[in-house]
């Protein structure tokens, strides 16, 4: 039985006076642009919101942490809000294999087609963040994910403030950029006690090329209610995002093409004249649409997938989370959380290799010989955590749990357009003509840790812990109409486990003086199997992935130094992690024919690397940040058949999109008046096919802020304005690699060209 339907009225009573699940942390207050997380036996950086303040207003807060040691940040806009192209690295996993949580509550594995989260920029608005912490090597064992097989970013939402008030923005900039943001704060209201503040953002911009908008409404409304002892906390997210895509290109395309190329939107003319051609010449399998236009694509066209007319991608969500936290005495506190999300989202593709035609040799008729192919997201979370912390002598004990259960409907279906007219790429997409198939899946989560901190001495603190975790994914079939499925195969039907009941996570520092430690720790981790669709359009195939593969795992051991003196902080840190049983997904064909991935089990990959940061306060204005990051991650193995012939030769080559070097600097001058950041990004070469036989440059990015705080009477207190220059040295380069997946070839179309320079102007206010 569920257990979102058979949790009794005493048990909830238990799950929200029991605790969220999230482990100790020794936080450090600091001026410091970037926390090295003193205490800690793992490597962990905590950023704060006026860090976040630098970014262009509407960054995701994804984008905040590329400044970062270890993480290889990317995407096609100046913003990271554009969710097919966004994607982060650290050091050698890609953003799927890493956990995301905000306010402690799970985001899933960010990925654009998340069937059991939402990404960040659609849980919160970035003003409203109020910190982030990043662990690079391994999370706490109290990280609700089950994708950490790497690092996790664990988001805070900011606290209401004391005092009535509030906070205006206004963004103006390139490609018709306009964003409107409002907070207002209660403060703290009389006779209750309690405090909270509502927020509204509205943004819209151009596609900086091509034809399309990406538009977000979004609010947030936070609550923190003191009741006995304790507080509860009410957060309640609704977004509403639509935003049009971007090409994805191969390098010959680039090279061909050039890097403005994008779509054919708002050109239906000539989407249909490509489309018709494409049939005429048998290049999408279709019925023959149009004879008078002929078998030669206008140039510069060579190919159907050059371009098509548009693409975008729908997403409704509504988060809400109830906590409440308290500490019995100065031994023992609970806290526990509830949470709910729901969406409902649409990826939308214009394609030429489906029309309603089954023959129409007269003429060019009444229909396009594009339809619209989506592919459609309908998810219903429920969940709760809870954590008990007693302090026993020189010890602090934790233990909590973690249980979800996720009701998610996926489906690829396709809408026919009038030749006339196409239908609107941002509006939800209604009547197809054909449902190609429709899976039903069910997650029931369920995740158990107990970990212990010791402290013999001041200077030693040693940890050693473990989580328990079981998934089970049910899947039932509502439509599988896949030509290529076996006959009376087409019913998938199962349910898959993933379960270890043993992640050990064990780890020490050691204080070697003031203000010099050394840590270390070991981690173990599983990545439950993921939803995947494209794999599992057979029962064969199902039973396949569920009888002849293992979760995905690895064991990472890291140890490192931070020190800190005077003006100085900084940080060395060493790691080595093993995976066993890593399944990759090998793309076939062009991302919109829908292909399935082959799934791939590589068996072992070896990933190490050293990372350095460090910043220096020239005097109380001026400062320097730094961070070099080295990674070296190998595939083991060949990928071997059952009779163990090698069909990839994979063994010793670099996995895909993961730099060797990465190294940032930033320069910052405030003097609580004019305030100034010149930020460098260099990112080496990366490969994107798993034989590295294909590959994209290295390439360096500067980003320039500026702005000045006014002050001196009551009108101009607390306003500012602020500029941003993104890409400011308007460098041309590949950014987003695998967008359409990784496979052999010496070239794939699943490329993302970077935006040019782009210059945004803000206006805010606190009153």
């Amino acid at each position: 039985m569920k257990f979102m339907y058979s949790v009794s009225a005493s048990a909830l009573a238990f799950f929200v006076m029991s605790g969220v699940a999230s482990a100790q942390t020794t936080e450090v207050v600091t001026d410091e642009v970037v926390v090295f997380g003193v205490g800690q036996a793992r490597q962990v950086q905590t950023l704060t919101a006026a860090d976040l303040a630098l970014e262009a207003p509407g960054s995701s807060p994804i984008k905040l942490i590329e400044t970062l040691p270890g993480v290889n940040y990317t995407a096609a806009d100046p913003f990271g809000a554009y969710e097919w192209a966004v994607r982060i690295n650290i050091r050698g996993f890609q953003q799927d294999y890493l956990g995301f949580t905000l306010d402690g509550v799970p985001l899933g594995d960010m990925s654009y087609g998340n069937y059991n989260g939402l990404h960040i920029s659609r849980a919160i608005i970035s003003e409203n963040i109020g910190r982030v912490e990043l662990a690079q090597g391994a999370g706490a064992v109290s990280t609700a994910s089950t994708s950490n097989l790497g690092g996790t970013l664990q988001f805070q939402s900011k606290t209401p403030d004391e005092d009535f008030g509030g906070f205006a923005a206004l963004t103006a900039g390139s490609e018709n950029t306009l964003r409107g943001l409002v907070r207002l704060e209660s403060g703290v209201i009389e006779g209750i006690g309690g405090k909270g503040y509502i927020a509204y953002v509205n943004s819209s911009m151009d596609k900086w090329k091509g034809d399309g908008e990406q538009n977000q409404e979004q609010i947030n409304l936070r609550f923190d209610q003191p009741i006995g002892p304790g507080v509860l906390t009410a957060y309640y997210d609704w977004s509403k995002r639509r935003e049009s895509d971007y090409q994805d290109l191969s390098l010959a395309m680039i090279t061909r093409l050039g890097y403005g190329w994008d779509n054919f939107a708002p050109n239906w003319t000539l989407a249909n004249l490509v489309g018709d051609i494409a049939n005429n010449r048998g290049d999408t399998g279709a019925a023959i649409t149009n004879p008078a236009a002929g078998t030669v694509y206008p140039a510069p066209i060579q190919t159907v997938d050059d371009a098509y007319y548009d693409a975008s991608g729908l997403r409704d969500d509504n988060l809400a989370r109830l906590s409440y936290n308290v500490d019995v005495n100065e031994a023992l506190s609970f806290s526990g959380t509830i949470y709910t999300h729901t969406n409902e989202g649409q990826g939308i593709w214009y394609t030429p290799y489906a029309s309603p035609y089954t023959s129409n040799q007269a003429g060019p008729g009444t229909f396009s010989p594009v339809s619209v192919r989506t592919t459609e997201y309908d998810m219903k979370r429920l969940g709760g955590m809870g954590s008990a912390t007693l302090q026993l002598g020189a010890h602090t004990v934790q233990g909590g749990f973690w249980i979800e259960n996720n009701e998610f409907n996926q489906a690829r279906r396709f809408y026919a357009n009038q030749r006339s007219a196409p239908r609107d790429p941002l509006e939800f997409m209604t009547s197809p003509f054909a449902t190609q198939w429709e899976f039903d899946y069910e997650f029931d989560t369920t995740m158990f840790y107990l970990t212990d901190t010791w402290r013999p001495t001041d200077q030693l603190a040693v940890t050693a812990g473990f989580k328990s975790v079981k998934v089970d994914m049910s899947v039932d079939t509502i439509n599988n109409g896949f030509s290529f499925t076996p006959t009376g195969d087409a019913d998938v039907k199962g349910t898959i486990t993933s379960e270890d009941n043993f992640l050990p996570q064990v780890g020490a520092s050691y204080e070697l003086a003031e203000g010099s430690e050394i840590f270390a720790s070991y981690t173990e981790n599983m990545r439950a199997h993921t939803l995947a669709p494209n794999n599992n359009r057979s029962q064969i195939s199902f039973d396949a992935i569920k009888n002849l593969t293992d979760p995905e795992s690895s064991r990472t051991t890291e140890a490192g130094w931070r020190y800190r003196n005077g003006p100085f902080q900084g940080s060395v840190a060493a790691y080595y992690v093993k995976f066993e049983d890593r399944l990759l997904g090998i793309s076939q064909g062009a991302g919109i024919i829908g292909n399935p991935s082959i799934i791939s089990n590589v068996g072992g990959v070896t990933t190490k690397g050293v990372e350095f940061a460090g910043s220096f306060n020239f005097t109380d204005e001026l400062s320097l940040f730094a961070a070099y990051s080295f990674n070296d991650s190998k595939y083991d193995d060949d990928v071997k058949n059952a009779l163990g012939a090698v069909l990839q030769a994979t063994a010793d080559k670099t996995v895909v999109n993961t730099p060797e070097n990465l190294f940032k600097a930033n320069l910052s001058y405030d003097n609580t008046a004019f305030f100034a950041t010149l930020s460098a990004t260099y990112t080496g070469e990366r490969f994107f096919s798993y034989l590295n036989n294909a590959s994209v440059d290295g390439f360096t990015l500067l980003d320039l802020t500026a702005g000045y705080r006014f002050g001196g009477n009551q009108l101009l207190e607390g306003l500012e304005v602020q500029v941003n220059v993104t890409n400011l040295a308007d460098e041309e380069y590949v950014s987003t690699l695998g967008t359409n997946g990784f496979n052999t070839a010496t070239d794939n179309q699943t490329l993302m060209v970077g935006s040019p320079r782009q210059v945004f102007v803000t206006l805010r206010k606190n009153f």
